[in-house]
């Protein structure tokens, strides 16, 4: 479909790439990888036609249409989202307005035997099968669809696109390449604005659409689950690997291995030869084979392994000291914007060492309720926080406040304090700024760095509670890793808000909610909390293949009674009565007699399961979450209950129904 000859791109500095070659195909599903600066982006805009190599040709094939989602989008529009998707087909734009021109020319005409006339007709089903082919009456549908998917609400639809912030253009800039399904779609860092049920929506998306997609990111889960093949910019040279991101790793740091082997043995080979060189270059009757030995060595090709950094970032959140038994109590707590209710009646305590996900779409409040906690802003309720609690606020835009004038060493002097100020060129070491790199000034770095520098101050700040907002943006794959790392062996209490499904799993051992402008707490793990909300009726129905699910007493199962109708059909559609016998009217009583006792059970059994609930809620604020045995224990107790308390419910509605 497209097809990349020798493509190289020169900059004053040099070659960024050369003698690029490779085939994108239909279906094909590409992750795009390299280090910062390879040319990643670069190249996208080559394959989309923004920019022109400095050498070699892209033969597209003819009428390929390419979708390219890029990072620096600028919308500037004040029609409404909805406007903006349904107006950006041409072909469909072009046929119904011809459409509408024929239709009114065939109600003012009235010469209806006129060839010219029977002409505007013919020409009329032609436009209507082509509007059909293209789909046009099935495109409101599509955008509907598609925006709903990703987190735009139905009164949303209608709002200016000048509205709405830069990372909600995006969505709505994604919408449209969706919604018009190019033979290609390309996508730089597309997760970035997304939230996790988006993010997801978007992975079942393009795991399901028939053209190919390229993909720069720097969530490891969703390449994985979206890509089939991944093509690294490496030394200006492109590599082809037929797997995933994940498994192309293995494969990478198993081939940079043999690689490294070979260089050393052809460094030893170089140095002998070169010692022989030297040995008989002035031996007259030994010349010409030292001259031998000159051509060979000038005709090796030199073995180049790229240079990576063995520093790893060794990151651990010290804990200032330990808090009393609870951290936070939050009574009543709610947060309006004059008549717009963001969240309200919010109760809850979290006990010393909880690790809280705080998940739900953009725009429902998680940085609001940050904040809140924190005191930052004014609200309804009460915020308290335990005995001997410090926080530590990680916002949202945390790398976005460093003072760009400052040097990297000077932003970390500044709130470093006591003993630790003696180490903080070896603590900057440990977030990859070593050597030189301490005096340049956080105005150059790239989004990546300054996220790790603002990481390094939070470490110099001792807590034993961190709120953190999305302390992933902008790091890549291993540095993510390396910060869940520092987070799962943390003795303190944390709340984050992330949308790296990867990061999030197994980190927590509690979710919170915002639905529905409340907190709703979760004790499943977030995978789970993501099968659930992508199906939500998996949290109610009976018969689930979760092994819990399947245990519980026979009083739980609902019994299965059909009273018999005593409404019958008439002739002719009508309805009517029919008067039932002594034994039928017997029957009937008694399985309502059935059903009301079956009620009555499945109600005592709720008043108790909510009771239990209750108690461990109490046990769940006082057990010390460091304690993993006991802590799980409570936790898988917890989960148990409230599945078999979703379970009863269920059960009760149905004989409910069934009785009225």
């Amino acid at each position: 479909m497209i097809n990349l000859e020798q493509i190289g791109i020169f900059l004053p500095q040099g070659y960024l790439f050369k003698e690029i070659s490779f085939q994108i195909n239909r279906g094909d599903k590409i992750g795009l990888a390299g280090k910062n600066g390879a040319g990643k982006s670069t190249l996208l805009k080559l394959i989309a036609e923004r920019d022109k190599p400095t050498e070699g040709k892209i033969h597209k094939q003819k009428d390929a249409v390419v979708g390219f989602l890029t990072q620096d989008i600028v919308i500037d529009s004040t029609k409404s989202v909805f406007e903006y998707l349904f107006n950006s087909n041409e072909v469909l734009n072009l046929l119904r307005t011809r459409i509408d021109e024929i239709n009114h020319e065939l109600v003012v005409r009235t010469d209806y035997e006129n060839d010219s006339y029977l002409e505007l007709l013919n020409e009329l089903n032609e436009k209507n099968d082509l509007f059909n082919f293209h789909e046009g009456y099935q495109w409101e549908e599509k955008i509907t669809s598609t925006l709903n998917g990703l987190g735009f609400s139905d009164e949303e639809y209608k709002k200016s696109l000048n509205s709405f912030s830069g990372g909600w253009k995006m969505r709505a800039e994604l919408a449209k390449i969706l919604v018009n399904q190019p033979d290609v779609i390309l996508l730089d860092e597309p997760t970035n604005h997304l939230d996790i049920i988006s993010i997801s929506w978007l992975e079942n998306y393009l795991q399901k659409f028939e053209g190919a997609v390229i993909v720069i990111s720097h969530d490891r889960l969703f390449l994985d689950n979206v890509t089939k093949r991944t093509l690294e910019i490496s030394m200006g040279k492109m590599l082809d690997f037929p797997y995933n991101y994940s498994l192309y790793k293995i494969k990478r740091e198993e081939e940079m291995e043999r690689m490294v082997d070979a260089r050393k043995q052809q460094d030893k080979d170089i140095k002998h030869t070169k010692e022989l060189i030297d040995k008989f270059r002035a031996k007259k009757n030994k010349a010409a084979f030292a001259q031998s030995l000159i051509k060979k060595l000038d005709k090796t090709e030199i073995i180049e392994v790229e240079k990576t950094s063995n520093a790893k970032m060794k990151i651990s959140f010290p804990l200032s000291n330990q808090p009393g038994k609870w951290v936070l109590d939050l009574k009543n707590v709610g947060k309006k914007y004059e008549d717009r209710t963001i969240f309200k009646d919010i109760n809850i305590t979290i006990g010393r060492g909880e690790k809280i996900a705080l998940l739900g779409p953009n725009g429902v409040g998680k940085s609001t309720l940050l904040k809140r906690v924190m005191n930052a802003i004014e609200g309804e309720g009460v915020v308290e926080l335990g005995h001997n609690v410090i926080i530590t606020y990680f916002a949202q835009d945390q790398a976005e406040k460093l003072d760009i004038n400052k040097t990297i060493y000077e932003t970390v002097d500044d709130i470093a304090v006591g003993e630790v100020r003696k180490d903080l060129r070896s603590i900057l070491g440990t977030f990859l700024f070593s050597g030189e790199d301490v005096d340049k000034k956080v105005g150059v770095l790239s989004g990546g760095e300054r996220t790790r520098l603002a990481l390094c101050q939070l470490l110099l700040s001792p807590c034993n509670f961190l709120i953190l907002d999305e302390p992933t943006n902008h790091l890549d794959i291993q540095s993510k890793e390396v910060l869940k790392k520092a987070l799962m062996s943390y003795e303190g209490t944390f709340i984050v808000v992330s949308h790296d499904r990867e990061f999030l799993d197994g980190l927590t051992n509690r979710i919170w909610d915002i639905h529905d402008k409340t907190l709703k707490i979760h004790h499943y793990d977030v995978m789970e909390y993501l099968q659930k909300k992508m199906n939500p009726d998996s949290m109610n129905v009976q018969g689930t293949n979760d092994s819990k699910a399947s245990k519980g007493s026979a009083s739980e199962k609902p019994i299965n009674i059909t009273i018999d109708t005593i409404i019958v059909d008439l002739p002719n559609g009508q309805t009517g009565e029919k008067k039932l016998t002594n034994e039928e009217a017997k029957e009937l009583k008694r399985k309502k007699n059935a059903l009301t006792n079956q009620i009555k059970k499945y109600e005592d059994l709720i008043s108790e399961l909510e009771a239990t609930i209750k108690k461990l809620d109490l046990e769940l604020v006082e057990v010390d979450y460091n304690d993993k045995e006991k802590s799980t224990k409570l936790l898988n107790e917890y989960q148990v209950t409230k599945e078999k308390l979703d379970r009863t419910m269920n059960s009760w509605e149905l004989a409910v129904i069934e009785i009225s």
